[in-house]
């Protein structure tokens, strides 16, 4: 599967980000990792994360076939879990999320991330209902929510609409998007 162009599109963002190895680009709900995989092959740290122990085998193949593969971890865990908090006192230079939503994460994506850090966000909008899955409300993000939710950041990239799919089936799809720089509050 391809990347996503918003990944290719902030590369160097998250290049310069990522230049002490320890601060790294967090791929929550990575599923097969086709973005996280994708910076790693461009020397960047990332940590995949995702409650699929078989997709996380899975991408631990993949980036065994990268020779940057000491740039890669792994993180089982569920983001979901009723009463925790898996991103509390953790920190990153970047987080990239892409077609997942669980509204709870939002406060923690957002301590999670380091000053001048970025968070990547794609996921579906109401209207995604129309075109095909997912279809609960819980899945999908209501009009002008992801850019409301980041208003307080510098926003690089803002779309919401609909959108031809880059698989096979050249289905619509809609979506939200948002590329978003946590400010640093000591400068």
């Amino acid at each position: 599967m391809q990347h996503s162009p918003l990944i290719s599109k902030y590369l160097k963002q998250l290049e310069n980000l990522n230049t002490d190895k320890q601060n790294t680009v967090l791929d929550l709900a990575c599923g097969s990792g086709r973005n996280g995989l994708y910076l790693i092959e461009n020397g960047i740290s990332v940590t995949f994360a995702d409650v699929n122990s078989a997709a996380i085998e899975q991408v631990q193949q993949h980036a065994s076939l990268v020779n940057n593969k000491q740039q890669a971890s792994f993180w089982l865990t569920d983001f979901e879990e009723e009463g925790e908090t898996p991103l509390v006192g953790k920190s990153f230079a970047a987080i990239i999320v892409f077609r997942y939503l669980h509204r709870p994460l939002f406060k923690q994506i957002k301590q999670a991330i380091l000053p001048n850090g970025l968070i990547i966000y794609e996921t579906f909008t109401t209207e995604q209902a129309q075109f095909g899955r997912p279809k609960k409300a819980n899945f999908l993000l209501k009009a002008g929510e992801l850019a409301d939710i980041f208003s307080d950041w510098q926003i690089l990239h803002s779309f919401e609409g609909i959108i031809e799919s880059a698989n096979a089936s050249n289905q619509k799809q809609a979506i939200a998007q948002i590329v978003a720089r946590k400010p640093n509050l000591n400068e």
